[in-house]
């Protein structure tokens, strides 16, 4: 099914309300994607009154992102939906990379090489459950209006917010704010507004999705060929979703058609060389796609904030789009909450500009160089990327320079600003700008213990904890604790303090009551 603009549709809503001539809110939030979902649900459950402006009046249909990784699913969990999408998803943990027409992988990865924690590396789950999820739980905030058919077709920054136009089909309206979020899309109408632009690359191999029904025996792996002979010279994947229905993915080079790659007779061989000639299936979608790997300069404008793909673009290989937005998403939330309550300093703000731009460049980086690997652009590329994939059949040392996509992981501010830097001596444990790991805790896991707000993870702490800090203590506990010490390097009187979206503030072997302020000071923009 399709609406009038032949968008495809997965669920009906209907149109909001026409609001009053004038409106306001707080915080606006634009985009009614994964991104936009996930922050307007992080401010709404922080307290926070959030308006929503989408579009569309439906949860659209198609063939977007599928793989969410274990970070997304930790950020979930945190916002409450984390289980509700696993139940739904494809668990997998494994890689398999092929070569040719051999049926025994080059090269095997298992992206969960830390054990015993919650979540997996990665579930399959279609972008439209995604949002579905997302979008019934907003239905149980009071205080977010999520504006279904209500579309910014102005903005205009003024001095302490910012004055939103928006065009319905029963009318238009005004809307003022104090902030507004930008997570409209890589067509991003409100950055095109603003008169901004992107910088990068953009690529000109072209790529067929095709996603399909069928019943199979395989098992929910990640499988990448590189020159199979269905596809010869070029590369193809193969993911598991729910309901039956698989991705297909086949670079096509740059002199593709839209017209030719999304024609049955075109597409079904390609389908029946990688599955089998023989093996029944059912077309759901085919699409054409090219990629670009951009960003913008900034993406703090005054009181409009970017995220997600209105602000970075990479290539879907390695899934670092929709993950790399929902970790802007997750990194926003705290430090705007703090700053409309008044409780942080004005360059907290500036330090997600400064993080947010360093994951962006780390998944822009690894993003163009499995572009490069996949699909070399000169002879002497294709022979040092045929050289690898030869070497990595019989030697384990090439085996990790095989790039098929490297795979989303969280992103590190080594260098944040918000960071205390370490002064005593650690043999191991986490470094200030990482993401705290996972481990069995009491009766369940650390990071559901840990919530959303700044915590003193200590052993045996005797030191007084700031009021605006929660004191987790793991003095005891016998073996049930091994992992999270290991992980952790904790020794007796050893502490840590985490940020409210589960990172790593500052250590210390021996913290006191005053490194302690000062940390946290630091980690609110003091």
């Amino acid at each position: 099914m399709a609406n009038l603009s032949g968008i495809p549709v997965w669920r009906e809503v209907g149109p909001s309300p026409l609001k009053q001539a004038r409106d306001q809110a707080r915080i606006v939030v634009v985009g009614g994607g994964p991104v936009g979902l996930t922050m307007a649900l992080d401010l709404g459950r922080r307290g926070h009154d959030v308006v929503l402006l989408n579009r569309l009046d439906f949860i659209p249909a198609g063939s977007k992102a599928i793989c969410f990784s274990k970070r997304s699913l930790d950020i979930f969990d945190r916002l409450g939906i984390g289980q509700a999408m696993v139940d739904k998803g494809v668990v997998w943990n494994v890689g398999k990379v092929f070569r040719g027409a051999s049926a025994d992988p080059i090269y095997r990865f298992d992206l969960l090489a830390l054990k015993d924690q919650k979540r997996p590396a990665f579930i399959n789950l279609p972008q439209y459950q995604v949002e579905d999820r997302l979008v019934r739980a907003l239905d149980r905030l009071e205080n977010v209006d999520l504006r279904w058919g209500h579309e910014a077709i102005a903005v205009n920054p003024q001095a302490g917010g910012v004055e939103v136009s928006v065009r319905t089909a029963a009318g238009d309206y005004s809307l003022a704010c104090e902030w507004l979020i930008a997570c409209d899309g890589s067509r991003s109408p409100v950055r095109t507004m603003l008169g901004l632009d992107f910088e990068g690359q953009a690529f000109e191999d072209r790529f067929l999705i095709a996603d399909v029904r069928m019943r199979a025996e395989r098992p929910s792996e990640r499988w990448f060929w590189f020159d199979p002979p269905f596809n010869p010279g070029r590369s193809a994947l193969l993911h598991k979703q729910p309901d039956d229905v698989w991705r297909l993915d086949f670079q096509l080079g740059p002199e593709a058609s839209r017209e030719e790659a999304t024609d049955p007779a075109f597409v079904e061989p390609l389908i029946r060389g990688m599955l089998g000639q023989d093996v029944a299936f059912e077309p759901i979608w085919y699409s054409l796609y090219s990629f670009q790997c951009r960003r913008m300069a900034r993406f703090v404008h005054g009181r409009v904030v970017f995220a997600g793909d209105s602000a970075h673009l990479v290539s879907p290989f390695g899934a670092r789009g929709c993950n790399g937005g929902i970790a802007d998403a997750d990194n926003l939330g705290w430090k705007l909450d703090l700053v409309l309550r008044d409780q942080a300093g004005g360059q907290l703000l500036e330090s997600f500009d400064e993080e947010a731009t360093a994951a962006a460049d780390e998944n822009i980086l690894n993003s163009t160089r499995s572009t490069d690997f996949m699909t070399p652009k000169t002879p002497a590329e294709r022979a040092l990327r045929d050289a690898v994939l030869e070497l990595a059949v019989d030697h384990p040392f090439a085996r990790p320079f095989v790039n098929s996509g490297r795979l989303s992981t969280a992103p590190v501010y080594p260098g944040s600003r918000l960071n205390t830097p370490d002064i005593d001596d650690w043999a191991g444990g986490v470094t200030p700008g990482t993401p705290a790991p996972d481990a069995p805790f009491g009766e369940g896991w650390l990071l559901e213990s840990l919530g959303d707000g700044f915590v003193l993870l200590a052993d045996d702490s005797r030191e007084q904890v700031p009021e605006e800090v929660r004191l987790i203590e793991t003095g005891g506990g016998g073996e049930g604790m091994d992992a999270l010490r290991q992980r952790y390097d904790l020794r007796p009187g050893s502490a840590y303090l985490i940020r409210p979206d589960q990172y790593v503030a500052g250590r210390w072997r021996k913290p006191s009551a005053r490194r302690i302020r000062d940390a946290l000071d630091r980690a609110k923009g003091f």
